[in-house]
């Protein structure tokens, strides 16, 4: 299952918010056996998030948003994600019962566009904070706030599934641009993805789905490298 992440707000694009959405949604989604495509941060406007929405929900099995919802005039997520698949953003009946039941709110006490979402769109509670999230098409958008994205996520989370990803990690004790011959040759060779990390060594990590494959590729690049550590993960 390809699936691409889009992080909005323009607090992360200035460096003011830490994007820690962006690497928990990717590290729980790759963990269920997704390959992340894209991870995309956009600002709070609705042109450019409708535009890299419709963009990907084309070419990917699934599109993550997050950011962007709730009532203040930054919040243009779900407008955006309405205009991406050509609806109008429309009052949601089911959202004002839930805000109604779990937390007490009335219709006069909401902030206008709260229960507004994209005609069609499945809602998804907000059990930690008040703006609810939607599911459109392929779309699922989820809340910033950290904690009520993870909570709103876990009510998808078995949504998204795709074969386990085997890795294994060769650390070697050579210059990056010394082990390019024995990298080309360990692809080659092998039908895995491979990733090279430099730091005070060189981290090869080596991807798959078959365990005996990711294996054998590690196995043989470490007889070809001067090796510091070798590691499953």
């Amino acid at each position: 299952m390809n699936v691409a992440l889009v992080t909005v707000g323009d607090e992360l694009l200035a460096g003011e918010t830490v994007n820690t959405n962006g690497a928990w949604l990717a590290e729980q989604l790759t963990d269920r056996g997704c390959r992340i495509e894209r991870l995309t941060t956009l600002p709070d406007r609705i042109e450019d998030i409708a535009k890299v929405v419709n963009e990907y929900r084309a070419a990917y099995d699934a599109v993550v948003v997050t950011g962007g919802l709730g009532p203040t005039h930054d919040d243009m997520t779900m407008a955006a994600v309405a205009t991406a698949v050509g609806r109008d953003l429309e009052h949601s009946p089911e959202a004002e019962a839930w805000l109604a039941e779990q937390g007490g709110y009335s219709a006069d006490e909401l902030d206008e566009g709260t229960t507004d979402l994209p005609a069609g769109a499945r809602m998804l509670p907000n059990e930690v904070g008040v703006a609810p999230g939607a599911v459109v098409e392929s779309i699922y958008v989820l809340p910033g706030v950290p904690a009520e994205m993870k909570a709103m996520f876990e009510r998808v989370a078995d949504e998204f599934s795709g074969e386990p990803i085997h890795t294994a990690v060769v650390v070697a004790d050579e210059p990056e641009s010394q082990l390019l011959d024995r990298l080309a040759a360990v692809r080659e060779r092998f039908a895995v993805d491979v990733g090279c990390y430099p730091g005070e060594f060189v981290r090869v990590k080596f991807s798959g789905g078959d365990a005996n494959v990711v294996d054998g590729a590690a196995e043989w690049f470490a007889e070809q490298v001067t090796v510091a550590d070798r590691e499953k993960e």
